[in-house]
């Protein structure tokens, strides 16, 4: 008489003499599955850089910023606005994607300028950040070199305003 269990170790996937092979992914399965994310990825990861490059933008606008108190309190003193020495104050950002400049302009004002260091500096459009003090008004520049010569919607954008 033959046992039960004897067809059971048959049944069992893996087990030597089964009638059901176990089962794993093809090599075209899996390159067809890292394809696909291959090309979500690529279309994802721009726009997550334009947020990381976004977010890091203010920290160079909390750094202009905390200059121009520096430089209001500074002025309020010393009847002279001052250097970033003067002020002393770094010459980076806080978190150092920027690099930062303050120098007194012709016009009775001054000029801070953050310039984008390292991986912020592919942020083309908005790689310099100008707040300048003229004639007793505030101008807000940005553009991708020393010149901030981005036209208004620009700027509103790289000043998030």
């Amino acid at each position: 008489m033959r046992d039960s269990n004897d067809n059971l170790g048959s049944r069992i996937a893996g087990h030597p003499g089964s009638r059901r092979a176990t089962r794993g992914f093809t090599l075209i399965e899996s390159l067809v599955t890292l394809a696909v994310a291959g090309v979500l990825s690529s279309i994802a990861y721009p726009s997550v850089e334009g947020q990381v490059q976004r977010a890091r933008r203010s920290d160079a606008l909390v750094a202009l910023l905390q200059a121009q108190l520096a430089e209001e309190r500074h002025r309020a003193n010393n009847a002279v606005y001052g250097s970033l020495a003067d002020l002393g104050l770094r010459d980076t950002s806080p978190a150092g994607h920027y690099r930062l400049q303050a120098a007194p302009n012709g016009s009775g004002g001054y000029e801070l300028v953050a310039g984008a260091l390292a991986a912020q500096a592919r942020d083309t459009r908005c790689r310099y950040l100008r707040l300048s003090l003229v004639d007793g008004g505030l101008v807000y520049a940005s553009g991708s070199d020393a010149t901030t010569a981005n036209d208004a919607q620009a700027n509103r954008t790289c000043w998030s305003r």
